[in-house]
């Protein structure tokens, strides 16, 4: 065979394959937002200067901002178990992180310091005053430099099982750097994340990381992931690509140490290595407050949300209206 054959027989191929990709694409995106699971009445959208930001008000009284954990399958929806009890003695206000769920999903570099200033000019411009911050994962890092660099938005800090404060000490290198521009090429880069992210991996994340009783473990849950992961054209890869660089990653160490803020983290003791993580924070800031929730692992707001709750109320000082 000539090499002229052979380049076009190597062409066609490589275009078949990536017309094949795409079909996968389109039909994974599909599947994944035909129920529309993520749509709440009570939406509402701040035009942020990155893109709109997805999120929900109820209740009044003193505010707290419910932050679900940094990751492209979470969304508001992480809350929805205890939102409305919250709601009965306070303002609850719920977001998608821009990258997530219903919020817009551009094409940039996502960094903890771009998390940073949306929960920053999210407070000043829609909630308006003191607020308590409820954030879970690795989203506590970006709430905590919040407090650092301004103590007059936030007040008391709860942190759902933050992330290995180690690990987020990690800084992008070449490797990862390169994993980015791969997973942000149009075809191949979408069809990789679809690979990565889908219903079945989704479920085991559930089943071996985020808890503890499967049994408890709800089909609309995963399904809601699945969607969150995947609208707007399957645009939150961006947002993997800059987790998976580690371009969200924070040294919070440094500043532990100089917040004045009340902190307290809550952790599921089914996973022992989540108070292994908690002590990393407390020996950094000795007044940290930790809480154990019983038979949970990742996601006790979900799998635990009345002993959830209790918890909220102790630390946060709530009292029950009835």
């Amino acid at each position: 065979m000539s090499w002229k054959k052979k380049l076009t027989t190597c062409t066609a191929i490589a275009g078949t394959t990536v017309g094949i990709m795409h079909v996968v694409n389109r039909l994974v995106y599909y599947i994944s937002t035909m129920d529309n699971l993520l749509f709440n009445k009570d939406e509402k959208f701040y035009d942020w200067r990155f893109g709109r930001i997805f999120y929900t008000k109820q209740g009044s009284g003193s505010p707290i901002l419910l932050i679900h954990d940094l990751n492209i399958c979470s969304s508001a929806y992480e809350w929805n178990k205890v939102v409305g009890e919250l709601s009965k003695t306070n303002t609850v206000y719920t977001l998608d992180l821009l990258g997530c769920g219903s919020s817009q999903k551009p094409n940039l570099t996502y960094t903890n310091y771009l998390y940073v200033q949306l929960i920053t000019d999210f407070i000043k411009h829609i909630i308006g005053e003191h607020t308590d911050v409820i954030a879970t994962g690795e989203s506590g890092t970006f709430v905590l430099m919040a407090c650092a660099n301004d103590n007059t938005l936030i007040n008391k800090v709860m942190l759902v099982n933050p992330g290995d404060l180690v690990s987020l000490a990690k800084i992008p290198t070449k490797r990862t750097k390169l994993l980015r521009h791969i997973i942000n090429t149009p075809v191949i880069g979408t069809f990789i994340y679809n690979m990565k992210v889908n219903k079945r991996t989704i479920e085991e994340d559930y089943r071996n990381q985020y808890y503890y009783n499967q049994n408890n473990i709800e089909e609309k849950s995963i399904m809601t992931a699945f969607e969150a992961s995947h609208k707007y054209n399957t645009h939150s890869k961006y947002l993997y690509a800059s987790i998976k660089s580690r371009y969200t990653n924070a040294n919070v160490m440094h500043c532990l140490k100089n917040i004045n803020n009340s902190i307290f983290i809550v952790v599921g003791n089914a996973n022992p290595e989540n108070a292994l993580t908690a002590n990393q924070y407390q020996n950094q800031l000795p007044s940290i407050e930790i809480a154990e929730i019983e038979g949970t692992k990742h996601l006790p707001q979900m799998e635990s949300p009345e002993d959830f709750i209790e918890q909220v109320k102790i630390l946060f000082d709530i009292e029950d209206t009835e």
